[in-house]
């Protein structure tokens, strides 16, 4: 019983002490979550942190570069929030049916982060990136005829980027690359 009795003791000054602190590690940033108040204004960048225990609840985001990576074989059933896509299928403006295979480098705008998890929520990538990635790269690529997607693949992929960064700046995520690796037809 006595081992029982350390066990929950353990847990509880676990508990409670951690409590008090949110640790953000480099290239995060955190906001914090205020019973009373609601999603506190500020956000918190690299260190350790003061917070009310059980009264505010602090969300880590990774504020850092992040490549999702449109390929062969990936399986967002898996965990819906995985970076990245499998291979989009589209249409060029000749009617040739294509394969898309690429990269797109973003990361969190830290100004914005509080608006994202408040508006948004964690689930950015699922509600945000995938289908509003999707959507643009089929939208660019129905506007060139397969013969200009290898010869004027850096305007296609500028034109991909402005289109995403129109969507994604007003939500608090910044685009910074757009890089397509591959564009077949399938067969």
């Amino acid at each position: 019983m006595a081992s029982f009795d350390q066990l929950v003791i353990s847990f509880l000054v676990d508990e409670i002490a951690g409590g008090f602190f949110a640790d953000v590690p480099p290239g995060h940033v955190a906001t914090v979550y205020d019973r009373g108040r609601g999603v506190l204004k500020h956000t918190w960048g690299p260190g350790l942190h003061f917070k009310i225990p059980f009264w505010q609840r602090a969300k880590i985001f990774n504020a850092q570069t992040l490549e999702y990576t449109i390929r062969d074989n990936f399986n967002a059933d898996e965990n819906k929030e995985s970076l990245g896509d499998s291979m989009i299928n589209a249409v060029t403006s000749d009617n040739v049916n294509v394969q898309i295979k690429g990269t797109i480098l973003f990361r969190i705008n830290k100004e914005n982060v509080v608006s994202l998890w408040e508006n948004i929520g964690e689930n950015f990538v699922s509600k945000i990136v995938r289908p509003v990635s999707r959507s643009r790269i089929r939208g660019v690529i129905s506007q060139v005829t397969f013969a200009q997607i290898n010869t004027h693949r850096h305007e296609i992929e500028s034109k991909i980027k402005e289109m995403l960064e129109s969507e994604f700046a007003p939500k608090g995520i910044i685009v910074e690359n757009v890089l397509l690796s591959d564009v077949v037809q399938p067969g």
